[in-house]
């Protein structure tokens, strides 16, 4: 199976860097992408540029061969739609499974996407969730598709929706940048090379 983990990860974290790692293990894939986010539909285009992001990510994921990072959204121009994102992986891989992972927060608006019907045709999703998470009422369009055995999401290439606890760290990349802006430390928060990269490159002050 394959995962995709997208975010615009202005700057790339533990938070990000942590989940990402620990659903590749319980999930068991093949393969787990970060999909660095070019443009995003639902907010603000990010002040630090894609290639810099991008960079940061390649010096966070170094030498973890489990983390591997995907820039087909870097390379697209206009708005960053995961439904196009998830059609064209869709393209690559056949009918390998395919998970897109997602936070909680993110599922509670997912009916607010691009299309966002037809993210289920490409992928399964996989709802990231911290304890005491109550989701909001499924669409009709998802209860069919709700599932409560994570081995299930084998068995067909997509379609399917399931719940999964992780532990995730309080970890906000909008309080790293405030940090940054107050030449505050952010050590232990982000790895030390992007700390460095970020500080030569004078981001976010």
């Amino acid at each position: 199976m394959i995962g995709i983990y997208g975010g615009t990860f202005n700057p790339i974290h533990y938070g990000h860097l942590r989940t990402a790692l620990e659903v590749s293990e319980i999930f068991a894939l093949d393969e787990m992408r970060l999909l660095p986010c070019a443009q995003p539909a639902h907010r603000a285009e990010p002040e630090v540029s894609a290639a810099m992001r991008l960079q940061m990510l390649q010096l966070a994921v170094k030498g973890t061969a489990a983390l591997q990072i995907d820039t087909r959204e870097l390379q697209r121009a206009g708005p960053s739609y995961m439904v196009d994102t998830l059609a064209s992986i869709r393209a690559d891989i056949a009918r390998l499974p395919l998970i897109l992972f997602i936070g909680s927060d993110a599922f509670n608006g997912l009916t607010s996407w691009h299309r966002w019907q037809k993210l289920s045709d490409y992928a399964h999703i996989v709802v990231m969730t911290r304890p005491g998470f109550t989701p909001d009422p499924l669409p009709d369009f998802y209860t069919d598709k709700r599932v409560d055995d994570r081995h299930s999401l084998k068995s067909c290439p997509s379609g399917k929706i399931y719940f999964q606890q992780v532990t995730q760290l309080d970890i906000s990349a909008t309080a790293i940048r405030q940090m940054f802006a107050e030449n505050k430390s952010a050590r232990f928060l982000l790895p030390e090379s992007v700390i460095e990269y970020i500080q030569a490159k004078r981001l976010y002050t």
